[in-house]
């Protein structure tokens, strides 16, 4: 049962096979049976079976909220939600409880979905590994299946991987079953590269199509609500859900239309898919270059126009992103100053020793050092030099987009990372600003054109970890983009997580069935 699509559970519910308070223990067991992962920071069991109770409810009445009442769904910890604490993965807002849920929370909530908790991430979303944040790194669930452990000889407690990042904790939840559904927040791929080294579907929808109101801002001009579930539909179905006007939002835009379930037989024959030059970038895989190509060759066999594009300001497009970036944190930043909420020091000898040993307790080395490089772009004698030059670069890179879209180009095709997921040891030896300009290649261009993305899994590297690949499409074209994602991920097959534990689980566990035994971490 955790191994479904939404589609069948919601059919699982109708027929009576399962009940949501049932399917949220099986949850709540799974969460704690895979707690070595660290993807949850707070775990919301008692709300999440009153929700499930109420949900069921509601089922035996006959009047069910909608596609997603009675389900499992993860929170990444910098979306606000009321009465549960959230704290971005930082000592600064350790214990801070916001008074009121994010538009996407309370979305997800008006359907009835059921809150499993809040997940695991870098602090305040600044990272491209989750492994930044004050609770701990996050674990991909990968580490633990057999096709690595077998591929590598890996042991589990010394060459375990990483999730990517920084809506780390949300992927590894979806990847190990704990959720069906989890938002993310993507700034500069935070979403889509997680997704691809979990091996789960991770959609970046058009800026201002999703409400930001309530998720905590690292780059307002950037920053979307990702959802992340285990198939193209999946993801269609909670973007039907959650996009549209927010009167809280001022950057929201009307939805172009009603978005439903996605269509089984979409008909790639009269699309145009471009593959941009600029993205075989140094230091990508042959695996991924390998499937980059594969799937390209499945479009051109069925039928598609295939053709090369160029997007020639992508070389500047990493540059200008970390400028823009640091710029706005180091404005969104300010808001945390010991005053109002959040974490104060103890040292108020005066008002500034306070500001200063509160956000030097509060904030680790990677918030500190954006918040730094940020003020200095941002210095009278530095603002044209460069936040003034990154805002035109960024411009010539929206135009880009614009022209290969307006050539008649339906969709893009590019990788998502440059290699499989690294090993933690690996990873951690260089530094964050590195380690980001390296992870957020392929993926932060969107965000700065405001354009949808999806990563979809493809298929295992040669060490047993998933493969994904990226697809960007022109402005609100969202569903267009899924039912290409959808296309794509029926044809690559992408197999399905398994533990070499899974069998002991089982027997543990006699409500798992063998779909699960094949499935599961």
């Amino acid at each position: 049962m955790l191994g479904l699509t939404l589609k069948e559970v919601s059919l699982a519910f109708r027929e009576g096979r399962i009940s949501p308070t049932e399917l949220c223990r099986k949850c709540l067991n799974r969460i704690k049976k895979t707690e070595h992962l660290n993807a949850y920071i707070t775990i919301t069991e008692e709300l999440s079976l009153k929700q499930a109770q109420q949900s069921e409810e509601r089922l035996h009445q006959g009047v069910p909220k909608g596609p997603l009442d009675g389900i499992p769904f993860a929170v990444k910890d910098n979306f606000c939600t009321e009465n549960i604490r959230t704290t971005c993965a930082s000592k600064m807002l350790k214990g801070y409880t916001p008074p009121y849920n994010a538009t996407v929370v309370q979305k997800l909530l008006d359907q009835g979905a059921v809150l499993m908790g809040k997940t695991n991430m870098d602090e305040f979303a600044m990272g491209a590994g989750s492994t930044d944040g004050a609770f701990g790194p996050v674990r991909n669930p990968w580490s633990y299946a057999a096709s690595y452990r077998t591929q590598t000889g890996a042991s589990p407690d010394s060459d375990w991987v990483i999730t990517g990042g920084s809506s780390g904790g949300s992927t590894a939840a979806v990847a190990s079953l704990t959720s069906y559904l989890a938002l993310g927040s993507d700034t500069g791929g935070s979403t889509r590269n997680p997704g691809a080294l979990c091996g789960v579907v991770a959609l970046k929808p058009t800026y201002g199509l999703v409400s930001r109101h309530g998720l905590i801002p690292l780059v307002n001009s950037m920053d979307v609500p990702g959802i992340i579930t285990r198939s193209a539909n999946d993801a269609a179905i909670a973007l039907g859900v959650l996009q549209g006007i927010d009167v809280r939002d001022s950057t929201t835009v009307p939805a172009p239309s009603e978005l439903t379930e996605l269509p089984e037989d979409f008909e790639v024959r009269n699309i145009r898919v471009g593959i941009p030059v600029e993205y075989h970038a140094p230091g990508l895989s042959d695996e991924t270059l390998a499937q980059w190509s594969h799937v390209a060759d499945l479009f051109e066999r069925a039928g598609a126009q295939v053709e090369q594009v160029s997007l020639p300001h992508t070389q500047y497009s990493i540059v200008c992103y970390h400028v823009l970036c640091h710029a706005e944190v180091a404005s969104n930043m300010a808001r945390f100053d010991g005053l109002e909420y959040g974490h104060r020091s103890e040292m108020e000898s005066s008002t500034e020793v306070m500001y200063a040993s509160t956000r030097h307790e509060g904030f680790n080395d990677v918030v500190r050092g954006r918040i730094l490089s940020g003020n200095y772009f941002l210095l009278k004698q530095n603002y044209q030099k460069y936040f003034l030059k990154a805002q035109k670069v960024r411009r010539l890179i929206a135009d880009d987009f614009r022209q290969v879209f307006g050539s008649g180009v339906d969709v893009l095709l590019t990788p998502t990372t440059l290699t499989d997921a690294a090993r933690y040891h690996d990873f951690t030896q260089e530094d964050n600003r590195t380690r980001s300009a390296q992870e957020d290649v392929f993926t932060q261009p969107a965000n700065m054109a405001g354009l949808p993305a999806v990563s979809v899994p493809t298929a295992l590297s040669r060490r047993g970890l998933p493969i994904g690949l990226q697809l960007i499409g022109p402005a609100l074209e969202d569903r267009k983009l899924l039912c290409v994602a959808q296309w794509v991920e029926q044809r690559v097959g992408f197999p399905s997580i398994s533990d070499c534990n899974n069998t002991q689980e089982s027997r543990k566990d006699p409500g798992v069935t063998k779909r699960e035994q094949t499935s599961t971490v």
